[in-house]
């Protein structure tokens, strides 16, 4: 599974407010809107979701990213 594939089906897994809480904090620290956070993150040539998050978030999407590796 590529980064891309990956972030797609994990943002796909979590709560729509997760989801927007995460593109939101990476559309912050990179000065964009989170559509483009989004359209970053899912691009082919994109890398793991947590190089993307930054703050207190980031832990917290670790723990996350951790849960759904361990769902799947």
């Amino acid at each position: 599974m590529t980064n891309s594939q990956f972030n797609i089906a994990f943002l796909n897994w979590v709560q729509p407010a997760t989801k927007q809480a995460i593109l939101t904090n990476i559309a912050n620290h990179y000065g964009i809107s989170a559509d483009n956070a989004y359209n970053e993150v899912v691009d082919e040539d994109a890398e793991n979701i947590l190089d993307y998050v930054t703050g207190s978030l980031r832990n917290a999407t670790n723990y996350m990213v951790k849960k759904f590796k361990f769902s799947n």
